[in-house]
């Protein structure tokens, strides 16, 4: 039995409400398959910021640039399945944010 922790963490765009771009952040405690989507409210997918990228554990930050996109709420979901021998865990985290012309 392990006492690695296992955490992962999706953080609040900042800035929010936001125009016309925000940073999205996250945490991987180990080496996963991360994919970072954004969805407007009606739950179609606007962009895929990260897809299927195999990230080593650390801290990340993208931009998402709404510049084309209508004022709104939009929803982003981080899914990150982790690799490491041993574990078989994902995990997926959604939070909202406010974009605002």
């Amino acid at each position: 039995y392990s006492e690695v922790p296992f955490e992962f963490e999706l953080s609040q765009n900042y800035p929010n409400p936001f125009n016309p771009s925000t940073m999205l952040s996250f945490v991987i405690s180990h080496s996963s398959l991360v994919t970072l989507r954004v969805f407007d409210v009606l739950g179609r997918e606007v962009t895929t910021v990260v897809n299927n990228e195999l990230l080593d554990e650390g801290e990340y930050e993208f931009e998402f640039d709404a510049t084309n996109l209508t004022s709104g709420v939009y929803f982003y979901r981080l899914e990150a399945n982790n690799l490491e021998q041993g574990y078989d865990r994902s995990f997926t985290d959604v939070r909202k944010m406010l974009f605002v012309k």
